[in-house]
């Protein structure tokens, strides 16, 4: 057992891995962009319903 952690370790690991291909970013489409703004809006909507609640106190 230990011999077979030393031949391991004094493998190269490059060996066994594959290529890495870098993912490539995909563009935006008008769809998500559009459910963004959805998401911002009503985002700033509950902080503005938020802070009227919290104002009352």
């Amino acid at each position: 057992m230990k011999r077979l952690l030393t031949l391991a370790l004094i493998l190269p690991t490059q060996t066994f891995a594959a290529g890495f291909d870098r993912p490539i970013p995909q563009p935006q489409t008008e769809t998500a962009e559009f459910w963004f703004l959805v998401g911002s809006i009503g985002l700033v909507a509950a902080l503005a319903v938020v802070q009227i609640l919290v104002s009352r106190r």
